[in-house]
C-alpha cells in the first residue's frame, strides 16, 4: 500500500451554522489529497490532460465519523493498493490534530481519452511511480 499525507486547515467558509465541515466539502479534500499524492509520484492531472487523459470519478463513497471544526488542521492519508489500469481506486481518511479518525471515503476514477471519452490504460509514467513506492513499501 502507498500512503500519502496532506494537511490542510478548516476555513470559515467550508463550515456551516453549527460550526461543522459541510458535508460536500469532504468530496473537495478527498481531491486535495489525491492531487497532492500524483503531484507526489511525480505525475500531475494537468500533465495528463496535456497527454489527452481526463481522470472522472465514477464510484465514491464515504462515511462520517466525526466532524470536523472551524480551523482544525487535518490531515488527509490517501492510499491506494494496487496498480492501475485502466481505473484507480483511492482510499481516504481524515484525521483531526489529535489523530481521532473523522471521515473515510473510497473513490474510483477511470482514465479517459480527452477526444472521445473512451477508457484508456494508466499513463505508463504513473504505473512506473506506483509500482516503485509499492515495491519500496514491502521491504
Amino acid at each position: 500500500m502507498y500512503l500519502h499525507e496532506t494537511k490542510i486547515r478548516i476555513r470559515y467558509g467550508e463550515t456551516d451554522q453549527m460550526g461543522y465541515v459541510y458535508y460536500g466539502n469532504y468530496a473537495q479534500f478527498f481531491e486535495i489529497g489525491r492531487v497532492e499524492m500524483l503531484r507526489a509520484l511525480g505525475v500531475s492531472y494537468a500533465s495528463m490532460e496535456k497527454q489527452g487523459i481526463m481522470l472522472p470519478v465514477i464510484d465514491f463513497s464515504v462515511k462520517y465519523i466525526k466532524a470536523a471544526h472551524y480551523d482544525d488542521l487535518i490531515t488527509i492519508h490517501t492510499m491506494i493498493e494496487e496498480i492501475p489500469s485502466v481505473k484507480i481506486k483511492f482510499i481516504y481518511e481524515i484525521y483531526n490534530e489529535t489523530k481521532l479518525l473523522l471521515t473515510s471515503a473510497k473513490t474510483t476514477l477511470v482514465f479517459v481519452k480527452k477526444d472521445n471519452m473512451k477508457p484508456t490504460n494508466s499513463p505508463q509514467e504513473l504505473v512506473a511511480a506506483l509500482t516503485a513506492k509499492l515495491l519500496e513499501n514491502k521491504r
